[in-house]
């Protein structure tokens, strides 16, 4: 079940009924599904709308054996990640995400990004795919609903997305830094979310437009990396 073994065909797996209902209402393709009698009963009119090649049958117990471990949802379903998209083609909103390691963290910086009509997460090779399992899981689906770009070289793609009249920031605690309640947001903007651990080395911050950071109790160095992102997410779209 971990992301290595659906790389050859690029496909995913998602899992309860809340992420796959999405899914299903989504322009995803598919392979198959496998679920209960019961959640067939229950979601008969969305699974006939769309084209599943295969549909398996199971009980809950069986599916238990299946995965190897203790589940509390009744089905599971087999698809073909959406293409990633060219820098060209991000939208006018898109966070990058820079050295993020934690699939959970993806998940939610995904879902933020929905609610607050980001267009596009950009990540390198390294950072956990929008559609590995457990970002999937933990974006409750959402990841059908934003692109994805994958970058090589973050320092070239910080340029290039200037040249193309984007205005790049950087969430970072730093003395120059600018208060959140203080930014002006430009039209065209890129949001860097850096490592969970380190942060943004002082190299890519000095390529940026402008960092900003949120205002907190002293003390407090930082929020988690997806609640700042959250934070600032709903900061730039209310503007």
């Amino acid at each position: 079940m971990r992301d290595n073994s659906f790389k050859a065909d690029n496909s995913f797996i998602a899992d309860s009924p809340k992420v796959v209902n999405l899914i299903l209402e989504s322009d995803i393709k598919l392979k198959s599904i496998l679920a209960t009698k019961e959640y067939y009963d229950e979601y008969q009119e969305l699974i006939d709308k769309k084209d599943i090649p295969i549909k398996y049958i199971t009980t809950k117990e069986q599916m238990k054996k299946i995965v190897g471990h203790k589940i509390h949802h009744n089905c599971m379903l087999h698809g073909i990640r959406p293409d990633d998209i060219s820098i060209e083609k991000i939208g006018v909103k898109a966070v990058l995400l820079d050295g993020i390691t934690s699939s959970e963290n993806v998940g939610s910086i995904v879902r933020s990004c929905a609610a607050m009509c980001v267009d596009t997460l950009m990540i390198s090779k390294e950072t956990p795919h929008p559609f590995n399992r457990r970002a999937l899981r933990v974006s409750m689906g959402h990841s059908s609903l934003i692109n994805t770009h994958i970058y090589k070289d973050i320092k070239e793609s910080i340029i290039y997305l200037q040249s193309l009249g984007y205005k790049v920031y950087a969430a970072e605690v730093s003395e120059d830094a600018v208060a959140l309640s203080q930014v002006k947001v430009s039209q065209k903007w890129v949001l860097i979310l850096g490592h969970e651990g380190r942060g943004i080395s002082d190299d890519i911050l000095s390529l940026c437009d402008e960092v900003v950071t949120i205002e907190m109790q002293e003390g407090i160095k930082s929020f988690n990396v997806s609640v700042a992102g959250a934070i600032i997410l709903y900061q730039f779209n209310k503007r």
